[in-house]
Formats: C-alpha cells, sequence, structure tokens
C-alpha cells in the first residue's frame, strides 16, 4: 500500500483522483488531501507519505489585459508554490513527486487551417504568463529528481469529464442548443479524466519518473464532439461543411471572432508514440467518454 498525499484541495483532477483510486485501486493507494490556501501546510510532516501529487494552480487563465499584478500570482502559486513543495517533499524523505504540467508549455494551438503535432524533442515555446508559469515550475520540480527522489511530470492536452470546467462545459452547451454546426476538419489531443486517473494510478503504483504526456486513444474533431454531445442529449442538431465558410469568415475578423474560430476549430495534437507506454490506461473510447460525461 503506497501512501498520497494531494496537496491543492477541491480542485476537479485531484477530487476526481481521489474517488478513482478509492473505486478501483483501494488495496495499492490510500488518498490525502491538504489545503495550501493558507499556508498551514508547510507545517505538515510528509514524511509518512510515499508520493506527493501537486495539483494546486491557478487555470484557465485570461491572458488578454491583464495586471502585473495578477500575472505575479499566477508565478506565484502555479511556479513559485510548486517548486517549494516538491523541494518539502523531498526533504521530508517523500519518494515520488507526480506534478501537473500542460500541454500549454507548447504553445497556443495551431490557428484554423494549421497543423500543430507535438513529439518528443518538440521544444516548450510558452505564449503567455501562464504557460510560461507551468513552464517554470515544470523544469523547476524536474532539476529535484535524483536517484532517490523521483520526479514525473504530465503535460496531459485538455482535460475533460463530469463536472470540468473549462472548453469543453462551453462546447457542450453550444451542442445542447444549436441547430446548426460546422463541419470543419480539424484535431485536438484531449483527456478523457478517468483514463487520466488511470494513468495516475499506474505511475504511482508503478513510480517511474520523467516527462509523460497522457492523451485519449484517438484524436477528436470539434463538429464531431458537438455531434455526439447532442446525442447523447437527446438533440438535434445538422452538422455540415456548408456552414464552414461562416468559420473560414470570423478566421479573417481580427479580435474576438478570430480569436473563437481558432480556439474552437485549431489544431493540436500529440504524436501516439509519446503516449504509448507498457502499461494501459485508454480505458475509455471517445464516444464512451461523451456518455459517461453527459450520462
Amino acid at each position: 500500500m503506497k501512501k498520497v498525499l494531494i496537496t491543492g484541495a477541491n480542485s476537479y483532477i485531484g477530487m476526481s483522483f481521489e474517488k478513482y483510486a478509492a473505486d478501483h485501486y483501494s488495496q495499492e493507494l490510500s488518498v490525502d488531501t491538504i489545503d495550501m490556501i493558507d499556508g498551514s501546510w508547510r507545517q505538515k510532516d510528509f514524511s509518512s507519505y510515499d508520493i506527493v501529487y501537486h495539483v494546486a494552480g491557478i487555470a484557465h487563465a485570461d491572458v488578454g489585459k491583464v495586471s502585473e499584478e495578477v500575472k505575479s500570482k499566477y508565478y506565484a502559486i502555479n511556479t513559485d508554490l510548486a517548486i517549494e513543495t516538491c523541494k518539502k517533499a523531498k526533504s521530508d524523505g517523500v519518494k515520488q513527486f507526480v506534478f501537473m504540467s500542460s500541454a500549454i508549455v507548447y504553445g497556443d494551438s495551431a490557428p484554423y487551417g494549421k497543423s500543430k503535432r507535438i513529439i518528443k524533442d518538440t521544444e516548450p515555446n510558452p505564449a503567455n504568463f501562464y504557460g510560461d508559469s507551468k513552464w517554470q515550475a515544470d523544469k523547476g520540480v524536474r532539476e529535484l529528481a535524483s536517484d532517490d527522489f523521483c520526479v514525473t511530470v504530465l503535460r496531459p492536452p485538455m482535460i475533460y469529464g463530469k463536472g470540468s470546467k473549462g472548453n469543453y462545459p462551453t462546447l457542450a452547451k453550444m451542442a445542447k442548443k444549436l441547430l446548426v454546426f460546422p463541419d470543419v476538419e480539424n484535431e485536438r489531443s484531449m483527456l478523457y479524466i478517468e483514463n487520466l486517473c488511470e494513468f495516475l494510478c499506474q505511475i504511482m503504483i508503478r513510480g517511474e519518473g520523467g516527462i509523460f504526456w497522457p492523451q485519449n486513444a484517438e484524436y477528436t474533431k470539434t463538429s464531431d464532439m458537438v455531434k455526439h454531445i447532442a446525442e447523447v442529449s437527446n438533440h438535434k442538431i445538422h452538422v455540415s461543411k456548408g456552414w464552414n465558410w461562416v468559420v473560414k469568415l470570423a478566421a479573417f475578423i481580427p479580435g474576438k471572432p478570430k480569436n473563437m474560430a481558432n480556439k474552437a476549430f485549431g489544431n493540436l495534437v500529440f504524436d501516439f508514440d509519446i503516449s504509448t507506454y507498457s502499461f494501459d490506461y485508454q480505458l475509455f473510447s471517445f464516444k464512451e467518454s461523451i456518455k459517461r460525461t453527459e450520462g
């Protein structure tokens, strides 16, 4: 039995992992959670834990007009707190530190009509302060790895599932209300929450370190996702290439229209070679994940 401490209470990923581990790996993993907000965690002894899983952070940044004070807060929480926690875990004798980095370290997705594929040797190149705050932490925690302190860094793509935040709920809301939707050919790497949780359990049980790029077993096309969400929700929506001109037009209009077109129909995928490991974690197909998310 390995003892896991999640640093960061009430996070979507942390709570999902805790429940998944209890339901599927209760004989292998025991999970506790600690809040990082008031600083009292610094007095807690981590030595009774085998693994510290760090999920505390600020996500879904509005990177438009942001003050320097707000930017500093992102670095304080996403970078400094992560590295400080990792140092404490190491000094307290914890064997493994698992850090949630992000695909955002590679910059924005390619805009509408362009492609972007991440391979093992792709150099991170953050496009904004949010991505850079994750990248600085990504580098910082890996520098602390040693023969007796394993550091595991995950750089997942967009994570979704029941109760998730971010882009998925917005897209799901559209899928349940719109009558028509463009059929644009695009590809996105995504990661269903239960596939992520299975990956985490496997990587912790094995005690493997390094950089990992977990993703679903298939790429996602935005129009297919909308169509499947609508089907599961018993809503009729007509997905047609006849509406693609709307996206094409929006992509040429500076400001919000262009940003929305790129956000919804941009491209960003991990090569499948870097997401294949010695264990199976892609338990649910894309269609199954939508049913479980919307069911």
